[in-house]
Parts: C-alpha cells; structure tokens; sequence
C-alpha cells in the first residue's frame, strides 16, 4: 500500500549497507521518495546511481547538492543521467548550503549566494530543456547545449530558509525543501512562493512542499523525545549559526537561546522544557501511534508530502520500526 511519505538519513550517515537498506526497505514498504544530502562525505549522485539499481518505484533525490560543488552544466548532466538511469524517478534537490562547506570543504568563496543560486538554477533548467545556457563568466564564449535528449520535466527542488530564497523557489523551481522550518510558519511561506510564481517560467504550475522533519520512533516517548532533542540541538549548536538564525528569526529567539545555554560546554542534547516548543514545530517523536498523529499535523495542504530524516548510527532493526510506524505495520 503506497504510503505518502519521503524518507531520508543525515548526512552523518555514511555506513553503505545502512544506505541501501533504509532506501530498499522504503521501496518494499510503498514509500514515496528517498532523498540523500551531500556534504563532506559520499557522493550522493554515485549512490542514488547505485540504489535505482536496487528499488523499483520509489523517487529517488538529492536533499541537497550544493551549487558551490558542481558547476550548472555538471548538475544538469548528473540529473539527465540519473533521470535515465532510474526510469525517470530521479528528483533534483539543491541549496546554497554553508559558507563553512563552500570555503572548507570546495575551496570556493562563498560570495553573492543569492546571486549565484539563481544563476545555477537559471543554467540547470535551460540546459535540462535542451538549450545553450546563458553565460556569465565568460559571455563572449560559443554557448554549448547538453548532448542529451532534453529532459525539462525533471523536477527542481530548492532547499530555502529565507524569505528571499523562497522566492525563488516560485520563479525558478518545481518545489520547496523546507529543513528545520517551523510548521506554523509553512503556509506564510506558501503564500510567498504563489505570490512569486506571477512571473515565472509557468505560473499555473503545483509546486511542491517536502518539509525534511527529524523524526525520532520508540516505544515509549521520553526515549524518542531525548532523540528530537538530540536532533534540535546538534543543528542549532553545532551546524554554524544558519539554523539558529533562521529560526531565531521567525520568532523563536529566547527558545533558541535557551537551547544554547543548556548545551554550553557539553555534547548537544538538550532542549530544556521551557524550549519544547521548538520540538512541536520543528520535528516528529514519540511512540508508533503518536508519531503517525504528529506528523499528521504537517498536512497543512494538499501540496505536502512530509519526509522523514532518521537519525544516524541506528541499526537496521531500528530503521525497520521506524519505518514500519509510518507504514501502519507497527
């Protein structure tokens, strides 16, 4: 039975055989999509390659590639090839990522990302359409186009937090990846990105919306509210100042704030109670028939689908039950 869910691991989940297994175990369960991010471990693209050969229906996307790693026409074709070899269930993710990653890990100045997002995503979709990109580095050069049957309805997918990127997300993009984006803030968003979509390249268009929501299933919810607040805090006290920016932003600074002095001088764990509102808006615990109700509550619309981000280093029995709560087998 189809389950109307997408499923994805951290990026700090690099173990293969756990990869393969959480993407094939999701396929057999009737799950919607599969997503990996890329960061500084393995190359996402290589691995869908491998898991198209090893599922059959579910999508299979990148959530995200940075486009500080890539340059448009290698995304462009990295899409085309995956959409060919996954009988057209490849789903393009990408973002502006980290200036900790572009400069760290690329060894690229992370300079006007707005400005280069949108030019990566301009060049992505002109190249996926079969057309000569448009050039900007060197403008006097001959404009190449892909030698590839044109592919333009592979979907684009954009990983946004602010409000300028959002835009984006309707005049350039087929659908948002909202991370860390609290719940009752969604529709706001929403409304931004239908506003946008006036001048873009097809206004009548559904976009899609794939919140990425940390999730955490035990049989008893105190041990699954301890991993979404493992979760919570990792990102805001670890991940630079991006997610607590954000979500200082849209109205939970003194929450944010209390996270970060409960994890001073330790190992991120803790979301004090006073706080626990950040674990309502920003993720899904609690025991197999709690979490089916949580996540419920993410349907704000019928445009989106909630993907599910597991934690790393569970075992394969964990990921099971997890999956299998959503699935209605637990």
């Amino acid at each position: 039975m189809p389950v109307n869910i997408d499923v994805a691991l951290m990026p700090l989940e690099t173990r293969l055989d756990i990869i393969r297994h959480t993407a094939t175990r999701a396929d057999e369960l009737g799950y919607r999509g599969f997503a990996l991010s890329e960061t500084w471990a393995h190359s996402t693209p290589i691995l869908l390659a491998d898991l198209a050969g090893h599922t059959k229906s579910i999508t299979l996307g990148t959530g995200i590639l940075s486009i500080w790693g890539r340059s448009a026409a290698t995304i462009a074709m990295t899409a085309s090839t995956l959409h060919a070899i996954s009988s057209g269930r490849f789903i393009l993710g990408l973002g502006a990522s980290t200036p900790q990653l572009a400069e760290g890990l690329h060894d690229v100045a992370f300079e006007r990302p707005y400005s280069e997002l949108r030019r990566i995503l301009q060049q992505v979709r002109a190249l996926l359409a079969g057309e000569r990109v448009e050039l900007t580095e060197k403008p006097d050069a001959r404009a190449l186009r892909l030698n590839l049957d044109p592919q333009p309805d592979i979907p684009m997918m954009l990983a946004a937090t602010s409000d300028r990127s959002i835009q984006m997300v309707g005049e350039l993009c087929d659908g948002w990846l909202p991370f860390l984006y609290p719940r009752d803030r969604l529709l706001d968003a929403m409304a931004l990105i239908e506003r946008s979509k006036a001048n873009s390249y097809d206004p009548d268009r559904t976009i899609k919306i794939t919140p990425s929501l940390p999730t955490v299933v035990a049989p008893d919810e105190a041990t699954a509210r301890a991993g979404a607040a493992w979760f919570v805090a990792f990102y805001i006290t670890t991940m630079g100042t991006i997610y607590r920016d954000s979500i200082s932003r849209m109205g939970f600074e003194r929450e944010v704030k209390m996270v970060m002095d409960a994890n001073a001088g330790q190992r991120a764990s803790i979301v004090p109670p006073e706080a626990e509102i950040l674990l309502e808006q920003l993720t899904v615990y609690g025991t197999p028939q709690q979490v089916r109700q949580r996540l419920d509550t993410w349907r704000l619309h019928d445009s989106i689908t909630p993907n599910i981000l597991l934690s790393p280093n569970l075992e394969p029995a964990a990921i099971d039950y997890t999956l299998g709560a959503f699935a209605g087998v637990n």
